[in-house]
């Protein structure tokens, strides 16, 4: 397939660029890929779906404070850096995104926090606009963790930075109510909806949860560049599923209870984690997989997603999952019906 035939029009005035006030009171769309039908719902009913013994997969990374605003030295120009990855705990190597990057050249320094008590010099250019950059930091590395977190910002997506100001209420909202395992630049949406209440009435159910963990990058929002979807090449992804969530998905399975995947991010760590049986196996690592139309899932009886912007690959996942020209129709039905669309949006379940 190509990129271009994921193209869709969305009205600005339908991005969400705040959360509904309570979690789980989002509109759903419920997809049954069997009947072709549709219906339309509140996140809450989700537990309507699913039986005792069902299980739903979580992806548990926390996202940190990732967005830092400083002055590049003589100048003084603004340099936006987005904290991509720890190379080096001691030596303080991190990837970074910078914007402009026609501005930061290697040698450059950058200074961060009112007082500029925060200093990083650039040491490589590792693509057009990312850079490595290294932190002048002499205390301990709590410390410096701690300075990253108190100058660093939440980091929204760009379609809703475009729109508005990053606000307090982002550092909360923007994370699911289970995250724990920090290291993610991007939040795994479709876990935004899920509330305490609803997670107690699903528990009285006797639906189990389940936990493994994909710190989400900045690939799942970069714009893919080549119309031959098999020409792009995306950025690895640390994952880990611990044994005991393995054995919980394959029970179920075995056992012919549900399988319900929250979030594409979820999805992918399962994918590139599972036998041809359709038995996940415990894996530690790293991720670049990259799902598109045609694709043959062997795990999952649902999935559980947001509606992702135009172009995207998470839409591609979505549309492999659920089915071209279903997945496609079922957009421009949602920008009908006035769904909200990406990050604090509305969800979408698919199923059979």
């Amino acid at each position: 397939m190509k990129l271009s035939q994921f193209k869709y029009h969305l009205p600005q005035d339908q991005i969400a660029l705040f959360p509904t006030e309570e979690r789980d009171e989002a509109r759903l769309m419920v997809l049954h890929r069997k009947t072709q039908t549709i219906e339309h719902k509140i996140f809450k009913d989700i537990v309507d779906y699913f039986d005792e013994g069902d299980i739903f997969v979580t992806n548990n990374t926390k996202v940190f404070p990732s967005l830092l605003f400083g002055e590049k030295e003589k100048t003084e120009a603004k340099i936006r850096v987005f904290l991509l990855r720890e190379l080096d705990e001691e030596s303080r190597l991190w990837d970074v995104l910078v914007d402009p990057a026609r501005k930061i050249r290697i040698g450059n320094k950058l200074y961060f926090g009112e007082d500029k008590s925060l200093v990083a010099e650039v040491i490589d250019n590792t693509t057009s606009r990312g850079r490595t950059l290294r932190f002048l930091f002499d205390d301990n590395h709590d410390a410096f963790k701690k300075k990253l977190n108190d100058l660093g910002l939440t980091p929204l997506p760009e379609d809703i930075q475009r729109l508005r100001e990053i606000v307090p209420e982002d550092e909360d909202n923007y994370q699911t109510i289970y995250a724990k395992v920090e290291g993610a630049v991007a939040a795994p949406a479709a876990g935004f909806h899920f509330s305490k209440y609803l997670l107690k009435r699903m528990e009285l159910k006797g639906i189990d949860f389940t936990e493994i963990t994909l710190h989400a990058g900045l690939g799942n929002f970069r714009e893919i560049d080549v119309e031959d979807l098999t020409k792009h090449k995306t950025e690895s992804e640390y994952m880990m599923i611990p044994e005991a969530s393995a054995e919980a998905i394959n029970n179920a399975c075995d056992n012919g209870h549900k399988v319900a995947v929250v979030g594409t991010t979820t999805m992918k760590a399962l994918e590139s984690s599972v036998y041809t049986n359709g038995h996940v196996k415990v894996s530690e690592g790293w991720t670049n997989k990259f799902i598109f139309p045609p694709y043959t899932f062997s795990i999952g009886d649902a999935l559980i997603t947001n509606f992702h912007p135009s172009e995207s690959p998470m839409l591609m996942m979505v549309a492999a999952y659920g089915g071209y020209e279903f997945i496609m129709d079922a957009y421009k039905t949602a920008v009908k019906e006035k769904y909200r669309f990406l990050t604090y949006g509305d969800a979408m379940l698919i199923m059979d």
